[in-house]
């Protein structure tokens, strides 16, 4: 099938899945996760229908921008950013998906600030504490959502995980689950520069699940453009 077919299929299954958690489909955002997929790969996306491009490498962010690639839908950063590469990705996305540690935090404010904006962001969550697998715990993030009335150049947008892979997919709902109540629990406080409103969680093979459980965006890959080959 071609992309434009996938994401038609997709986005049945997508509204599906919201129906029968009892949710309204338009509040769910499907993003083309475009890695190793080139300009004209992503064009097709775009016009297929995708409501944003996520990009997972500095340099395939970069060569594509300059290929107007993404032209017509936002693109995000879901990858995860290396603290010297902050200034190739700050101003250029719309929202950066990673954000892991509180040194990239605070680099992203710098260089934000630097270019007079305000860069939209997620903070990462470790929801299953897998060591090969960076990000906050769910115990960091009070301390940390606390401090962010000192970084005036960035919004918090929300949440993202990867849960870990399962033998049977139904097993990560109890990941989904967690992260939905973190993002209930943050919506329910205020904090400086924090606005939840988007909880990125779901991949080609557990989007539906991640909705079932709350999630507001999914970054889907292998769905839209097929198998990567990575030879």
């Amino acid at each position: 099938m071609s992309i434009a077919e996938n994401i038609a299929v997709i986005r049945t299954k997508m509204d599906e899945s919201a129906k029968k958690a009892g949710r309204d489909p338009s509040e769910i955002l499907l993003c083309a996760a475009t890695k190793m997929n080139d300009a004209q790969a992503v064009r097709q996306a775009v016009a297929g229908g995708v409501d944003c491009c996520g990009e997972n490498r500095v340099q395939e962010l970069t060569a594509k921008l300059a290929e107007h690639a993404y032209d017509g839908k936002p693109v995000h950063f879901i990858g995860h950013l290396q603290t010297n590469k902050v200034k190739q990705v700050v101003g250029k996305v719309s929202l950066i998906h990673s954000v892991d540690s509180v040194r990239l935090l605070e680099a992203i404010n710098r260089e934000a600030e630097k270019q007079g904006i305000l860069q939209d962001i997620l903070l990462e969550i470790n929801i299953a504490g897998e060591d090969s697998k960076s990000g906050f715990s769910p115990a960091e993030l009070p301390p940390i959502l606390e401090k962010l009335s000192g970084y005036g150049s960035i919004c918090v947008r929300g949440l993202m995980a990867i849960p870990p892979i399962c033998q049977n997919k139904t097993e990560n709902h109890k990941f989904f689950q967690e992260m939905c109540n973190l993002s209930v629990d943050i919506t329910a406080k205020k904090y400086d520069n924090v606005r939840v409103d988007i909880l990125s969680m779901g991949m080609s093979g557990d989007f539906e699940d991640a909705i079932a459980c709350g999630s507001t965006m999914v970054r889907l890959g292998t769905a839209i453009f097929g198998q990567r080959n990575y030879q």
